[in-house]
Order: structure tokens, then sequence, then C-alpha cells
């Protein structure tokens, strides 16, 4: 690359560690890259730095040592978060969104880039500390999701079948029961998916009673993988605790009361900005 004014160093910088999340970037990396000294690639640091952290667009944090380097870690402070789920659960409030059985409408919003950015940068700050190796979803719904969040966590994403695929080759299926109508169903994942003994954050749109998410969660331990951390988009209130499957999530809407004769809903933020 050919030698830019501070200026314009500074913009391609920026672009450059928000295209590359988690990612250790060595000094001497910058300073080869800009034809730079180190000193002045660390002033420029400093001031993205400042930056990010100021506007609520995440963190760079610094490594000290040879082995060295800053690493931009996205985040969203629960407040702007907060501030996006309200406008999210306004949206799933529309009464042309309710479903027979309680459940919402919810594709075009999942269709949307822009908005499932934000929701992925939400579950991103969510789960940024914890040791991932992989996301997971199963189709077809939860996929949007998956690699939004998976784009702001740089990290690759496995999708579970309904049914085994010729072209992904051997696989692990297992019958799982679906904890809101109780129906056996079968999930399926690629033996060449998953290494041995990863750790995983399970992502999915919509939980009812958690059958889906338990059937995954059996799955991995197929795979001996860890479930690093469970992602729900919308939770429905109308299951009651003993009903759940499962207990251990992260919810960032929650759909508390659905009248299916005159279409009105009520949804919340999730326990994600619970005390």
């Amino acid at each position: 690359m050919k030698k830019l004014k501070r200026s314009a160093r500074l913009v391609e910088m920026t672009q450059y560690l928000l295209a590359r999340p988690h990612t250790l970037i060595s000094l001497t990396a910058f300073a080869d890259r800009y034809q730079s000294a180190k000193s002045s690639i660390s002033e420029d640091l400093a001031i993205i730095k400042e930056v990010f952290e100021g506007e609520g667009l995440g963190e760079l944090n610094t490594l000290a040592g040879a082995a060295g380097g800053v690493k931009y870690i996205p985040k969203t402070d629960k407040t702007a978060a907060l501030r996006t789920m309200h406008g999210i659960c306004r949206q799933l409030e529309q009464p042309e969104r309710v479903l027979a059985g309680g459940y919402l409408y919810m594709t075009d919003m999942i269709g949307q880039p822009a908005l499932m950015g934000e929701v992925g940068r939400i579950f991103a700050s969510a789960f940024a500390g914890k040791d991932i190796d992989v996301i997971m979803t199963v189709e077809t719904k939860g996929i949007p999701l998956a690699y939004a969040t998976a784009t702001y966590l740089n990290l690759p994403v496995v999708i579970v079948r309904r049914d085994n695929k010729v072209t992904e080759g051997s696989a692990v299926s297992i019958n799982y029961v679906s904890g809101s109508t109780k129906r056996i169903q079968t999930m399926s994942l690629a033996r060449r998916a998953l290494k041995d003994r990863s750790r995983v954050l399970i992502i999915d749109d919509f939980m009812k009673a958690g059958g889906t998410v338990q059937g995954m969660v059996d799955l991995l331990s197929e795979f001996n993988a860890t479930v690093a951390g469970v992602g729900v988009f919308v939770e429905s209130g109308e299951v009651g605790t003993e009903e759940r499957l499962l207990e251990d999530y992260i919810s960032l809407a929650k759909l508390t009361n659905v009248d299916l004769k005159t279409k009105q809903t009520t949804v919340v933020p999730g326990n994600y900005f619970q005390p």
C-alpha cells in the first residue's frame, strides 16, 4: 500500500479494524502496511480507541509484548441496545403479525440486513467474553441471525438441517420432541461441519418451550461439543417455567401476551435487559 496522509490512514485503519473483529493485529503489521513508524501507529490507534469507546462502537484492546498488538471488540452498550429492542418490539406488536398457535410473523424483519446487523451486534456484545469456536443455528429463519452474530464475533457458522443432504456427506441425525407441539422431529448435522470438542454458541429466532434448542444441545453431545451459550431473538412468555425445557439462555425480546381474537400482542425486551 502506498504511503498515506495521516487523515487517510486513520480512515483506512478504522475500516481495517472494523472488518477484522476479534483479530489480534500487531503494530508491526500496521507499520508495514502503512509504511509508518510504530510510534505514529500507536498515536493513531489511541485516537481510534477514543472514538470507538466514546461513540459506543466497541473496545480496542491493546496487548503488550513481542506477540502483542490490538484487537477490536464490537460492542453495543445496553442503553443503546435497549433502545433498539424497544423499536423492534413495537414492530412485533403489529396485529397482522399474529399467526395461529401464538407465533409471530418475523420473516420480513429477519430479511432486513441492517436490522439483523443491529441484533447480531447485541448478541455479539452479550457473548463477547465467552470462549466460542463456532455458531450454530437450525434452518431456516435462524440463519440470518446466526450470520449477523458471526460477523461481529468473527466466527464460522454451522447449520443444522431438518433432513440429511446428500451433498453434505455422512451426518449425525437425532430425533427430538418439539416442546410446543410435542411432536417427534428430526435434525441432522454433517460430520465434517463441526470439529470434536468445539465450544458452540446456539442462536435461534423464536423459542416457545425450547424443544428445538434442546434438540441442538443433544445433537452437540454426539460431537463431544460444549454449549458456550444460547441466544434467542424472541421467546414466548406463554409457556410456564415448568414447561420450559431450557433454563440458561439469553433472549432479546419476550412475547408476553397474545390475543388471537383481537390480534393484540405485547412484546417487551427480553431477559438480557433484566437487572
